[in-house]
């Protein structure tokens, strides 16, 4: 990774102070007025400062390779804009945008022409603007730097607390906490002062405006939704209804375990050689396919009745961008690359290639087409007084079990870095059960990687 800690905690704060003012621009240019775009009472979108720290994780090996890189923004932008609306929503029950009379819109989060942009946007940070931030963040004093992050985290915090609890209770229990509720008002004080003053230097600037948005469009979409929710809920009996949170946990049980065996019988028939392809240390489960088996159907489940080239096209760009990101988190959080496709034609950077792209596009197709239709028919005939308790269990089991993967691989690596550690019962207990022989047939492709 190109950037510290540090310097990413300060990329979050600037880029969401950045995207709050350009938010606040752009609807002063739509509605002729100020109106406060940010999700919390200060002057900050959260959404653009982890999108900006996205960017900065993942994206820097592609600075060479300027389509890949806009490829990449776009890619991260929709999945963190669209599992924001998401999440957002499932909170309060509200839609905080709506792109769903739009054309080439997704779900109603994510809308195409934003999307380019956010590509563009990637390119731009990732080649000029985070060098000379990193540059200028080299000009703070460290310790100062570091006693203004935690004041201004610590104020971020706070806003968020109160802006949480004003939601819920609808401003009318949020004064008896008067801090959380000072915090608040000075910081939204502050943020209209400034929005207000960003309104009128556009509007000055600006000779025409955008045509605003229709109110009765967004509340149409929005009793559309509510219908559905109606729906769901009168069918609340079943379990795991459509895409439910329980649903989707059952998937991820299924498609790790599936994945890992679809992957076994690849590796035997092409290589001849009966291989683990297991991500975790107990049990045949690899949770790049569970998290991928996942994230296709939370995505496209709206989309699952659309043609075979649609979600062919789709799960070959998304699991693709998909698979990087695994490559790149694994190595950072592990020191360790669990695949490398340097050896194999069309790859970028050895963490991807279009071979393995085009499998995921066709896993995709038969996921959605022959293989959740009847998964989620069985899922749904689990009577719902065992069907909770278990998944419940499914869930502590993979923590705890992903959990002591980690530590197994952490151990792995210092032994083999050479790196001494504190002798304890954890370590003995690491080097007990989990040997290096052991973790080299658990992870026989595992490659690790020097600092």
């Amino acid at each position: 990774m190109n950037y510290t800690l540090y310097q990413l905690l300060w990329f979050y704060l600037l880029y969401s102070f950045i995207g709050w003012a350009i938010g606040t621009s752009v609807a002063a240019v739509r509605e002729h007025r100020f109106i406060d775009v940010g999700f919390l009472f200060g002057p900050y979108c959260p959404a653009y400062g982890f999108g900006a720290v996205a960017f900065a994780v993942f994206l820097p090996e592609l600075r060479n390779h300027l389509f890949f890189l806009f490829l990449g923004g776009v890619i991260l932008s929709s999945v963190i804009t669209f599992s924001t609306g998401f999440v957002l929503e499932k909170i309060f029950h509200r839609k905080w945008w709506d792109y769903s009379r739009k054309r080439f819109q997704f779900g109603g989060y994510v809308n195409l022409p934003y999307t380019v942009v956010w590509g563009i946007s990637a390119v731009v940070c990732i080649s000029f603007i985070n060098p000379s931030l990193k540059e200028l963040l080299v000009l703070i004093p460290s310790n100062p730097g570091t006693i203004l992050l935690i004041v201004l985290y610590a104020v971020l915090c706070l806003d968020l607390a109160g802006t949480i609890m004003a939601i819920k209770a609808v401003h009318s229990r949020l004064r008896r906490l008067s801090i959380i509720e000072g915090v608040s008002e000075n910081l939204q004080k502050a943020a209209d002062m400034m929005g207000e003053g960003l309104t009128g230097w556009v509007q000055k600037h600006m000779a025409k405006a955008y045509p605003s948005l229709e109110a009765k469009e967004l509340l149409a979409a929005r009793q559309e939704k509510e219908r559905q929710l109606e729906a769901a809920k009168e069918r609340a009996g079943v379990f795991a209804v459509g895409c439910s949170f329980y649903k989707l946990v059952c998937l991820f049980f299924l498609g790790a375990f599936l994945g890992d065996i679809t992957e076994t019988i690849f590796c035997l028939a092409t290589t001849g050689k009966l291989m683990s392809r297991s991500s975790v240390v107990y049990g045949p489960f690899s949770i790049v396919w569970g998290l991928g088996c996942v994230l296709l159907t939370a995505i496209l489940y709206q989309y699952r009745n659309r043609s075979d080239s649609y979600i062919f096209i789709f799960g070959t760009v998304l699991g693709g961008a998909y698979e990087y990101i695994c490559s790149v988190f694994t190595e950072l959080v592990f020191g360790t690359v669990f695949w490398d496709y340097s050896d194999v034609p069309f790859n970028l950077g050895g963490r991807i290639n279009l071979l393995y792209c085009f499998f995921w596009g066709i896993a995709a197709v038969i996921w959605l087409k022959i293989l959740y239709p009847r998964l989620s028919a069985l899922i749904e005939k689990i009577p719902k007084k065992a069907g909770v308790p278990i998944t419940w269990l499914m869930i502590l089991f993979m923590v705890f079990n992903m959990i002591m993967s980690g530590l197994a691989l952490n151990r792995y690596t210092e032994r083999h870095s050479n790196i001494s550690s504190a002798e304890n019962a954890v370590t003995r207990f690491l080097d007990k059960h989990f040997t290096d022989e052991r973790m080299e047939h658990i992870y026989p492709n595992a490659i690790l990687v020097d600092d």
